[in-house]
Order: structure tokens, then C-alpha cells, then sequence
């Protein structure tokens, strides 16, 4: 599954695709170059050398990886990685996730995490795995939000997310309600509330 220029929503000027593997992956390489110290060190479990990064590029576009990137004029600005099981010794397949510091908290994580687990799903795998650096806060939110289960050892946090839940049927739409529908609401909820003080106090109760 290959996604066309999707429009990033929450970030008008972006769209998010799938990286070609052999003629785009140095899109990636320079993204993970950009990446400051601490997201550096969140993606990677520590801070990693221009020459490591450079090498994890490359082995990226050889061993089957899977990029879906956030792209602005060209320029891959955050990418999530779907590693095939065979790169891994117990043959679960990992992901892995990259935001620029100027994109956070805008969505465009929730978006690849999304897309992410759909290719996922289309490969027919049944878990995946997901680390990230103990200090990586937003990432361990975004996993859980997304089903991860994840344990703190050694400094990372490791877990998986079992897509068997993710394919459970979505809930019932919810029902559209009216301004009168809210108002009475807000009227019930008062009298609750003034029901429940007086009694706290005491006081005789109203009708």
C-alpha cells in the first residue's frame, strides 16, 4: 500500500507518503541528521554520530524497511519506520519513530503512527514492537494511545502492540445533540450538584 501526498491536516503546508525505498531514502538519512541531541537521543536510545546515522540510512534502504515520511516542500521533517521481522533476532517485526522539534504536539505523529499500523496490517503481522528512550514522553504517550504496553528496562522502554485489538469494530457513532439537549443536561447536572451539597450540610433537601 503506497499513500499519494496525503494532506497533513494540522499542518496545512505537509502531506505524508511512502518514502521509495532505493531513490528517497537519503531523505531520511538527512531528517535523522537534523534531529537535535535530545531528539537524537530519543530515537536512538542515546546520542548516535553523524557516521552512525549515515549507516542506519543506508542499511534501512537494503533491508526491506518501510518509511512513511511527513514531507514539507520536499523535505522529510518526521518518518516512521516499519522494520521486517527478519532484521530482528525473535522475528517481530519494530517500528520506530522520528518528529523534527519544530512539529511536535501537531498531530503529525498520530497521523504515521495511523498509517503506520495499517501497512502493518496489510504485511499480515500480528504484533509489532516499539522502544523508545525512558525520557521519551510523547512517544511512550503516543504508543499507549495507540495500544503499546510498555516496561521500563535499562533505560528504554520496550513493548508491542497486538493488532488483533486494533482490529476490534470501531463504537457506535456518537448521538448528535441539540442546544436544547445541552441545556437541559446542564440544568439536571446543577440540580445534582445542589442536591449533593445539601445533603453534605445537612440542609433540607429540595424537590
Amino acid at each position: 500500500m503506497s499513500y499519494q501526498d496525503v494532506p497533513v491536516s494540522t499542518v496545512a503546508k505537509g502531506v505524508v507518503r511512502t518514502l521509495n525505498r532505493h531513490d528517497e531514502l537519503p531523505l531520511l538519512r538527512d531528517h535523522l541528521l537534523r534531529l537535535d541531541h535530545e531528539s537524537r537521543r530519543d530515537r536512538f536510545h542515546g546520542f548516535m554520530d553523524d557516521s552512525f546515522i549515515e549507516h542506519y540510512a543506508e542499511k534501512c534502504a537494503s533491508d526491506g524497511t518501510l518509511v512513511i515520511a511527513y514531507l514539507e516542500a520536499g523535505v522529510v521533517r518526521a518518518a516512521a519506520e516499519l522494520h521486517p521481522p527478519e532484521t530482528s533476532p525473535d522475528l517481530q517485526p519494530e517500528i520506530a519513530f522520528s518528529v523534527e522539534a519544530g512539529l511536535r504536539r501537531k498531530g503529525v505523529g498520530s497521523i504515521l503512527f495511523r498509517k503506520l499500523i495499517s501497512e502493518a496490517r496489510a504485511k499480515g503481522y500480528r504484533t509489532l514492537r516499539i522502544t523508545t528512550g525512558a525520557q521519551n514522553d510523547a512517544m511512550r504517550a503516543l504508543a499507549n494511545k495507540f495500544g503499546a504496553h510498555l516496561t521500563f528496562r535499562h533505560g528504554e522502554s520496550t513493548g508491542a502492540i497486538d493488532l488483533k485489538e486494533q482490529l476490534r469494530p470501531a463504537p457506535a457513532t456518537p448521538a448528535v445533540f441539540t442546544p436544547m439537549d445541552t441545556a437541559r443536561a446542564i440544568i439536571q447536572f446543577n440540580r445534582a450538584y445542589w442536591k449533593f451539597l445539601l445533603r453534605l450540610y445537612g440542609w433540607k433537601q429540595i424537590a
